[in-house]
């Protein structure tokens, strides 16, 4: 929808008249650094050119009305700024814990409503839509009310919203990105401090694929916070040896000297991917700043290869896919990208080999899941922003 679209979307829905204004914030891809920026380490993200859109008119009373263009059935939903409490199974928790969390955290409370109509383009599950929601309605608060808040805080505040309001453990790279993305770069983000860099993506002759296995996850569901806990037991026994602070503070070197201290097994294993994810990342930044996509490519398949072995968060669809991916000629490295148990695989692939790549892939899934996958180019976007 252009924003001409989106504007009368919004009009049928609402009617017209009053200061009515259009945002907009972006989904994400991490390209290497996964399920390390609960754990200290570096990631490496960039926002998309999709995300979702927001139409909103302030009201005179206290009411939130709530619209999506993506769920039309399910009409306005309506809430209060005095009944901001979470409801099962509601998108609308994602708007609500944002404004909940400016007073919660930034004693900035609102005093009037909003009338508010969503559109999401973001492709299949696994990019951060969640993401995109929150920083979207943080970047329209602050924009209504001038708010004192910068991106960050607005990244932050989505973050605090996840974890504290709708139940979701996550880190902070997901808003980070969605905030702060620069078109045509990726984020070298220490996820531990919030010091970051932009690095150009420029992959000379290549492009980066993202694959939608359309297999749906659940991340509040699904294993990603009993992963975060096991993680916090490694690093509560590596703390009685080490003077740590995260597990990501750690060398692989270190790690190997030291493992036998984490009790469990199964922990160590967590442990041992997060450490040796933060080499990656840095080592494949650096590969990528150098324009060396062989070894980019390699530590992207090392990623995804201990994110199925270590860590235990991927599924045979995505295994299907990754594996697929990784047969095709002009292919440097293929992985799992996001939360996990599902979701999307991100591919580095040569510029002539892109169409074969669509076809091989798509049809070698379909035989051995009987799913279609869905098989995009990234487009690099920016953050979020107001549109008008």
């Amino acid at each position: 929808m252009n924003y001409e679209e989106l504007r009368a979307g919004f009009v049928k829905v609402y009617g017209e008249g009053g200061d009515i204004r259009g945002y907009f914030a972006p989904g994400r891809v991490n390209l290497i650094g996964e399920h390390i920026d609960y754990n200290g380490g570096h990631v490496f993200p960039c926002a998309l050119n999709t995300g979702n859109y927001a139409i909103v008119r302030q009201r005179e009373d206290r009411k939130l009305h709530f619209f999506s263009a993506n769920y039309p059935r399910l009409g306005i939903l309506e809430s209060s700024l005095d009944d901001l409490v979470k409801k099962e199974n509601s998108w609308t928790n994602y708007p609500k814990g944002v404004i909940w969390a400016f007073g919660k955290f930034k004693d900035m409370h609102l005093d009037r409503g909003f009338d508010i109509y969503i559109y999401g383009n973001i492709p299949g599950s696994g990019l951060s839509s969640s993401a995109a929601m929150e920083v979207v309605i943080g970047t329209m608060v602050k924009d209504y009310y001038g708010f004192d808040v910068t991106p960050i805080d607005i990244a932050l505040l989505g973050q605090k919203a996840e974890n504290d309001f709708i139940g979701m453990n996550c880190g902070i790279m997901d808003q980070f990105a969605s905030a702060m993305g620069k078109k045509d770069h990726a984020i070298f983000l220490n996820t531990a401090t919030l010091e970051y860099q932009y690095v150009p993506l420029v992959l000379k002759g290549s492009k980066i694929i993202v694959s939608n296995s359309n297999k749906p996850h659940s991340l509040v569901s699904s294993h990603y916070n009993e992963r975060r806990a096991e993680c916090e037991q490694a690093l509560s026994d590596l703390k009685k040896v080490l003077p740590i602070q995260a597990l990501c503070d750690l060398t692989p070197e270190q790690f190997e000297e030291y493992k036998d201290k984490i009790v469990d097994p199964t922990c160590r294993l967590r442990a041992k991917h997060a450490v040796y994810e933060e080499y990656r990342t840095k080592e494949a930044v650096e590969a990528l700043k150098k324009n060396d996509l062989e070894t980019f490519g390699r530590l992207i398949n090392e990623s995804g290869d201990s994110l199925q072995h270590e860590y235990d968060a991927t599924c045979f669809e995505i295994d299907t896919l990754v594996a697929e991916a990784r047969k095709q000629e002009g292919v440097y490295g293929s992985r799992e990208t996001g939360g996990g148990w599902g979701g999307n695989t991100v591919s580095i692939v040569r510029d002539d080999c892109i169409e074969a790549f669509r076809t091989n892939v798509a049809k070698s899934y379909k035989e051995k899941t009987g799913l279609d996958c869905s098989i995009y180019e990234l487009e690099v976007g920016e953050g979020g922003r107001r549109l008008f």
